[in-house]
Order: structure tokens, then C-alpha cells, then sequence
């Protein structure tokens, strides 16, 4: 068999970012960033600001020829203009040098979304200043890091900073305005072409800048990449391209905006922060275009649907969710959307050199004494690979490609919580260990090609792969279902035959069989008994209502959760609904890659396609959190607990979001579930903070045990202190004072999951369902404060 090799000189390596990594967020100088204003959790990260030897000789031993890192603007600018801090310079400066002392090329980006604090405070990016002040910065690292980086990125996926910052909120700084996430989203253009043209004026070698790129596509069209749209799909799909995708390709390459997305920016703000000579401004000639890829874009054409806030003008858009393979993520596996970039690149700007400067995946990691066998993130490279070798066949000008990432980091919003290093980081100690993934890569870097590797006993997943088809169509094909096109059908058969796969019981039957039975898996809650009771009487009387048998099932072992997924490989039931455990687990994601329709209750902690049901959380916490403001209360304690559970997390970030919005920092204590934490956690806060005036609670127990500490030490409530809790359990409205808190829809929850598995069943497309929540006020918050 030939083994598939990369051209000479294909340039192999790995991409970081300063704040994920470096930790040291006050050491030397350095100011702070929106992130470290915005994330809850601290940024000691992998502390590779004190590790940096560590972490260069560890890239040498494997292998690596590139690194692409990110420069700290704060730690060069703290106060993001002015006179840069030598100490910050000095650290790449050692990094450059140790990274060419290893024969490795260091590819420099400068903006990897750590916006310096002050210059956020001085308008951010919506700000047309930003774009200058980022071209002085560009010329600062520069003028000291000179020639000896031969490669400088100028900014990092631009549509990430702009809609998840400005847009929805959900990344830093947390703003939510369409009208500012466009005006953001011009500015960074905009400070990409200022910092080009300070770049070469410079004498920098080669200056491009990295977008995150993926194909949009129908649900259909994941399964068969050819087939032809409906007038209604194709306009959703264009309309989200041109917001995710052409909104930045054709500024820069072009010096136009998409001339269907300028309506959009105009009925969301207007076009008056793009001045004559912008355009020409960014437009400046790229060297090497970076190319970010992780998953497709799924749409379809629906009326009815409001806009996504991070794609506005949207409406009328509905983003999909598809069977097929997922990360932990819950990012669909489509290794053939990486081929269908690069070729449109290739195809509309034939004179770009191109390099893939991000690619790889979040799993769940085991560590063993004998590795971390990771061979689900081998698979996702070496499928990923095998496409972009596809892609290079075919003429594109690919000049490498970087995987993300070299460690375990702080991954934004989602925390330490998500792996996507080839390293693993054991943060409590900071020890590096590669996983398996590390020293395959490494192989594939010293042959150039991807090698010959024992055979591994190919799945639904890796037939899907080979094909460029979803799972299900796999199993269809393999089931003889006509409903399948003769090309695809082909396809799917020609990747049977060359990958030797044997159909097992479930690929046979999962599009076959009924068995007219719903599995219900009860993990060990903390939710509440009032809602565990409410999903077993609910869900069961509507399932039952519908002609379904429902089989009880507890998911409290890891031999429990084996039985449970053996027992939908089997098909020994219809549809799944789960009550995911509060702590990050594997068993929805198994349970998700049996193929049968599952549901959850309650978002999981680890992010997936499969839907659930929930409550906002976060808009629940928020209108507390608002309510004692409006209430003049200005020293606000919150009691979280446990953080493992995703809705305390949520709630935490809405009472952030509220506060953030009133200028205000949070002043935190951790608890249980239990009244006497919550008392403890009062008695913490009172002695942090004396002046304290409210506490709002992410429980109504923690809120009770609250009480009893303040009563105990001498404070009134609600005159000296207001108290707030979250759920409205039957004890909420009997302390004294009632308790204000905020009411979830127990029954509404386990009525709107029954529904949803219906809906599975009967083939409908699903999304998640979250349901309102209701501040109910009583005498705990009742006095305001002048």
C-alpha cells in the first residue's frame, strides 16, 4: 500500500495563544485583558511564561518545524498604547531565540483576542482608535523582534472577536449589540491592513492573517456535498456565508464587502464607521492567508426562526443539528468540509498560498499509568489530513499545517474543563505528558506522510469519513434503503470495501427496527426530587399517551453507564431521555453515537448537538442580581455552588453579566448544596466585605442557610442585607422573611422534553429548548436602600 506523503518542504507544527497558555497575568508588567476581566476562571493557564524552555524542548523532541504563538498585547502595552514595557519584549525575545536555537520557525500572530483592558475602556473595538493603536503595537514587537520571525499574523479569527465579544456576549467583553459587533468587526479589518503596511514598512517578510473558515451547508448537503438546494435554502446559505465567512474574505482579498451583507450591517447600525479608503486600507496584498477549520456551518431555510445574536440578520435561518460523530464539544466530524474550503479558496483566489493554522479537537481524555491513549484525536487528524492531502492533489497551495494545540489550556469560557492539546497539562502540578496523538504526530512529521499503522477495526464513523457522508448514510447504504442516490451510494460502498468494515447488529438496524420502548436514565440528581418526580410522571405519561413502553433505568456506575449504552447498541429501545450527571461525562456522547434519538434534561457539561431541555439560568440570575441593584443594594455577594453543576455555572455568569453592566466586580464564595455551606458562605462574605448590603444565592438552600447567618450575626434582612435565592422550593416562601427568589417551570421542563423526543422520532428537525424563568419577590429584598 503507497503511503500518503506531503510535499517537499510541507511544513508541519502547532498553533498556541498567549492567553490560554502563559498565565504570569500580572507578572512584569503586564496589564490586564478583557479576558481577564470577563473569565471566571484565573489564568494561571499552563504558566508557560515561567515553562517556556520546557515547553520549546518539548516541541523539538517532537518534532515540530513551526510554532505558531500569540504576543500578549497587554503584556507589551499595559495601558494598550504609549510606551511599550520592555520586560513583556523581552519575553518573546527569549522565546524567538530559544524557538530558532531549536530549529524551529517561529510564525508570529499579534492579536489572539486579549484586547488590553484600558483600551476596551476607552470604547474597544467598536472604536475606530483600536485599529491605530493595534498598528503602533504591530510596529513596537516588530521593531523588536525584527527578521527573526519570518512569518507575522496580524489578527486571529476576527469574526470570533467581534460577534461572540459584541455580538452575543458569550465570549469577552461580553458586550451584546449587532450594531457594535459590526462596527468591531470593520475595525479589526481595518487594523489588519494598518498593521500590514507598518509590517512592510518594517521590512517584515511575509504578513497575512487568520480567519476561522467553514463550509455552510444543509443538513442534506453534510450527507451529499453536490446536492442542489431549494431557492429558500440557498439564499440561507448564502446569507450565512456571507456574515461568517465573506464579510472577511472579501475585504481582504477583494477591498469590497459582500454586496448582499451590506443591507444587513445597514438595518443593524448603519455603514457610517466605513470611511472612504477603508477598503483599500485592508485590502493589502496577504503572503499567506491562515486557515482555521474545525467544523461545518449547518443551516436551513426557516420563517419562523429569530436571528442567532452572533449572526445577525439571520432571521428566518435555522441552525441544525445532524447525526453524525461529535466531539466533546459537541462540534460535528466533518473531515471533507476541510477539503471543500481550501478548494474554494484555491478556486476563487488561485494566487494564495494557504496553511492550515488550526485544526484539532476537544476529547475526553483518560489519563492511565501507562499514557493517555487518545485515539479518537488521532482518528480526527488523520481524517483531517487525508482531506487536506485531498485538497493539495487537487492544486491547492496549502504550505502546511499547524494542529491545535500543543497543551491543555484555558479554553475561554469553557474553562480548564476542554483538552485539546496533544500535551496533557496536570494544572495542579503543571507536569506535561505527551498523549499517544504527540508521538503519532510526531511520526507523521518525520516521514512526511501519513504511515502505514496497524489496523484498526473501522466504524460507522470511519466509513462516514471516507465517504464524505453522515453516519446515518452510511447505515441507510448498508441497509439497502433506496431513499440513498446512486452516486453516494457508490461512494459509500467503494469506502466499505476499501476500509474492510463488517456491518455489526447496531449498523443494521439503526434505521430498521421499532421497538416501541423509550429508555428513561435517571442519573443521581441534585437538581431536586420535585423535578426528578415531575420528568418520571410527565415524560412517562406523555410517552406512554403516545404508544410507548419506558423502561427505568439508573446511570449511577460506570458498569451502569456500559449496560446503558449496550442496551441502545441493541436497539432495545426507540429514544433515550437522560438526566446527564452534574459532573463532566461520557454517557450522553456514547449515548449519541449509538444513533438513537436522545434528549437530555438539562444542558450538559460537556457541549454536544444532542438537545435539551433547560432553563435560563443565566437570565435568571441576571434579573436577581438586577433587582437588588434596582434596589440600591451596590455590595453584592453571591454564594455558587457546587461549580460543577452547569446551571450554577450559568447563573454565576448571568450575575457577572448583571454586575459588569452596573460597573460593579463580584465578590464570591464557594458552597454546597447543603443550608449549613450556605451559612459558612455568608459568614465568609460578611468577613471579606463588612459593608456587605446583599447576597444572592445560587440555591434556595445556600439562600436559607444565608438567613440564619445573618440573623446570627446581628444583620437585619432585608434593612442591612437583602437575600435572594434561585428555584422557589416549597420552603422559599416559609422563612422569615419570604424569600426572594426566582421560580423554574418544573413541570413545563419534563412536558417540553417529552415533546422533544417525539419530535426525534417522528424525523423532525430539533434544537434545544430553554425555558424562562420568574423573579418572585417577597420580603427579603423588600427595603430599598437610598
Amino acid at each position: 500500500m503507497k503511503v500518503p506523503r506531503f510535499p517537499d518542504g510541507f511544513v508541519w507544527g502547532v498553533s498556541t495563544s498567549a492567553f490560554q497558555i502563559e498565565g504570569a497575568t500580572s507578572a512584569d508588567g503586564r496589564g490586564p485583558s478583557i479576558w481577564d476581566v470577563f473569565s471566571a476562571d484565573r489564568a494561571e493557564a499552563c504558566d508557560h511564561y515561567h515553562r517556556r524552555s520546557e515547553d520549546v524542548r518539548l516541541m523539538r523532541e517532537l518534532g515540530m518545524a513551526a510554532y505558531r504563538f500569540s504576543v500578549s498585547w497587554p503584556r507589551v502595552f499595559p495601558d494598550g498604547s504609549g510606551k511599550p514595557n520592555p520586560a513583556g519584549l523581552d519575553f518573546y525575545e527569549r522565546l524567538v531565540d530559544e524557538l530558532l536555537a531549536a530549529g524551529i520557525a517561529p510564525y508570529a500572530t499579534l492579536y489572539h483576542w486579549d484586547l488590553p483592558q484600558a483600551l476596551e475602556e476607552r470604547g474597544g473595538w467598536p472604536s475606530r482608535d483600536t485599529a491605530r493603536r493595534f498598528a503602533d503595537y504591530a510596529a513596537a514587537v516588530h521593531d523588536r523582534l525584527g527578521e527573526r520571525v519570518g512569518t507575522w499574523f496580524t489578527i486571529n479569527e476576527p469574526w470570533v472577536a467581534a460577534f461572540l465579544g459584541y455580538g452575543s456576549g458569550v465570549h469577552a467583553p461580553g458586550r451584546k449589540s449587532a450594531a457594535e459587533a459590526f462596527r468591531s468587526a470593520h475595525h479589526m479589518l481595518l487594523a489588519h491592513g494598518l498593521a500590514t503596511q507598518a509590517l512592510r514598512a518594517a521590512g517584515a517578510a511575509k504578513v497575512g492573517a487568520v480567519l476561522n473558515l467553514s463550509p455552510v451547508m444543509t443538513p442534506a448537503q453534510v450527507g451529499d456535498f453536490g446536492r442542489e438546494l431549494s431557492q429558500e435554502d440557498a439564499e440561507a446559505v448564502g446569507r450565512i456565508d456571507a456574515l461568517a465567512n465573506r464579510q472577511f474574505l472579501e475585504p481582504m482579498l477583494r477591498g469590497a464587502y459582500p454586496a448582499e451583507l451590506l443591507p444587513v450591517i445597514e438595518r443593524h447600525g448603519g455603514l457610517g464607521h466605513v470611511r472612504d479608503g477603508d477598503l483599500d486600507t485592508i485590502a493589502q496584498p496577504l503572503d499567506l492567508l491562515g486557515v482555521n477549520y474545525y467544523t461545518p456551518l449547518v443551516v436551513q431555510a426557516q420563517p419562523s426562526e429569530a436571528a442567532d445574536p452572533a449572526f445577525p440578520g439571520s432571521d428566518g435561518v435555522l441552525f441544525c443539528t445532524i447525526p453524525t460523530a461529535v466531539t466533546a464539544m459537541g462540534w460535528p466530524i466533518v473531515p471533507g468540509g476541510l477539503t471543500l474550503v481550501l478548494r474554494r479558496l484555491s478556486e476563487e483566489y488561485p494566487d494564495l498560498d494557504l496553511m492550515v493554522t488550526e485544526n484539532g479537537a476537544d476529547f475526553v481524555d483518560v489519563v492511565t499509568g501507562d499514557g493517555i491513549h487518545d485515539v479518537e484525536r488521532i482518528s480526527f487528524i488523520e481524517d483531517h489530513l487525508r482531506a487536506l492531502l485531498s485538497a493539495v492533489r487537487e492544486g491547492a497551495r496549502v504550505r502546511g499545517y499547524l494542529v491545535w494545540t500543543l497543551l491543555d489550556n484555558l479554553e475561554w469560557s469553557d474553562g480548564y474543563q476542554r483538552k485539546f492539546g496533544l500535551v496533557h497539562v496536570d494544572f495542579a502540578t503543571q507536569r506535561r505528558r505527551p498523549k499517544d496523538s504527540a508521538l503519532w504526530y510526531r511520526d507523521v512529521i518525520r516521514r512526511n506522510g501519513l504511515t502505514e499503522t496497524p489496523p484498526r477495526r473501522p466504524t460507522l464513523e470511519t466509513v462516514a469519513a471516507r465517504a464524505g457522508v453522515s453516519r446515518a448514510t452510511v447505515s441507510r447504504v448498508v441497509n439497502g434503503e433506496a431513499s440513498v442516490s446512486a452516486d453516494v451510494r457508490t461512494s459509500v460502498l467503494r469506502a466499505v470495501k476499501e476500509l474492510g468494515y463488517v456491518p455489526n447488529a447496531a449498523a443494521r438496524s439503526l434505521v430498521t427496527r421499532r421497538t416501541d420502548t423509550i429508555a428513561l436514565v435517571l442519573s443521581v440528581p441534585r437538581q431536586g426530587d420535585a423535578l426528578t418526580a415531575a420528568v418520571v410522571q410527565y415524560v412517562t405519561s406523555m410517552l406512554e399517551g403516545a404508544g410507548k413502553q419506558i423502561t427505568l433505568m439508573l446511570a449511577d456506575t460506570a458498569e451502569s453507564h456500559r449496560r446503558i449504552v449496550q442496551h441502545a447498541e441493541a436497539r432495545l429501545a426507540d429514544g433515550v431521555v437522560l438526566l446527564p450527571p452534574d459532573r463532566a461525562d461520557t454517557l450522553a456522547e456514547r449515548l449519541s453515537r449509538t444513533g438513537v434519538p436522545l434528549v437530555l434534561l438539562g444542558k450538559p457539561a460537556v457541549a454536544s448537538m444532542v438537545p435539551y431541555v433547560d432553563v435560563d439560568n443565566a437570565g435568571g440570575a441576571a434579573a436577581a442580581t438586577e433587582h437588588l441593584l434596582a434596589r440600591g443594594r451596590r455590595r453584592i455577594g453571591m454564594i455558587c455552588g457546587p461549580m460543577d453543576l452547569v446551571a450554577v455555572q450559568d447563573r454565576l455568569a448571568g450575575h457577572r453579566a448583571a454586575l459588569h453592566r452596573a460597573g460593579l466586580r463580584p465578590l464570591l464564595a464557594l458552597a454546597d448544596v447543603t443550608r449549613a455551606s450556605g451559612a459558612a458562605a455568608a459568614r465568609q462574605l460578611l468577613a471579606d466585605d463588612p459593608s456587605l448590603d446583599a447576597v444572592f444565592a445560587a440555591g434556595d438552600q445556600l439562600a436559607i442557610g444565608a438567613l440564619h447567618a445573618l440573623h446570627e450575626a446581628g444583620r437585619r434582612v432585608p434593612e442591612d442585607v437583602a437575600v435572594a435565592g434561585f428555584d422557589d422550593i416549597d420552603a422559599a416562601s416559609a422563612t422569615t422573611p419570604g424569600l426572594t427568589t426566582v421560580r423554574v417551570p418544573v413541570a413545563d421542563q419534563a412536558l417540553a422534553l417529552a415533546r422533544l423526543l417525539l419530535s426525534r422520532l417522528e424525523g423532525r428537525h430539533t434544537t434545544s429548548v430553554v425555558l424562562p424563568t420568574r423573579l418572585v419577590v417577597r420580603d427579603s429584598t423588600s427595603a430599598s436602600r437610598p
